[in-house]
C-alpha cells in the first residue's frame, strides 16, 4: 500500500503538516517497508494550493493520504478518486503511517468478523 503524508519535513522522523495545501513536502510511504519518497510540494504559496496538491497526489497514485487537516476541496478531490483519507493526525510521519496501518488492520479484523 502507498500511503501519501504531508509533512512539514523530508523524513520520516518529520512532523505531519498540520496543512494539507501548504506542506512543503509530501513522502510516498510505502507501507510494507517503509521505503519513501519525497515529493517537495511547489503548489505550497500558490492559490487554491489544496487542489492542486491533491489533483498531484492523485496522479502520482496513492491508496492513502494521511494529514493534520485538510479543506473541503482537496478532500473531495481525492475520496472521489478513491483514496483513503486520514485527518486530525498528529506525530511524526513514521509514527502517523504505523497507525494508520495498525488501524486498518484492526478494522479489516472486524470486518471479516461480521462476515464470518
Amino acid at each position: 500500500m502507498r500511503i501519501g503524508v504531508l509533512a512539514d519535513g523530508p523524513e520520516l522522523s518529520s512532523e505531519v503538516s498540520e496543512d494539507f495545501g501548504h506542506a512543503p513536502f509530501f513522502l510516498i510511504v510505502e507501507s510494507e517497508s517503509l521505503d519513501f519518497t519525497v515529493v517537495e510540494n511547489e503548489f505550497m504559496d500558490a492559490e487554491g494550493a489544496g487542489m492542486k496538491v491533491a489533483q498531484s497526489i492523485v496522479e502520482i497514485g496513492v491508496d492513502a493520504v494521511v494529514v493534520g487537516g485538510i479543506g473541503t476541496h482537496g478532500f473531495n478531490i481525492l475520496n472521489k478518486a478513491g483514496i483513503d483519507v486520514s485527518y486530525d493526525e498528529e506525530g511524526t510521519v513514521e509514527e502517523c503511517v504505523t497507525d494508520y496501518i495498525r488501524r486498518r488492520e484492526r478494522m479489516k479484523r472486524f470486518k471479516d468478523l461480521e462476515e464470518a
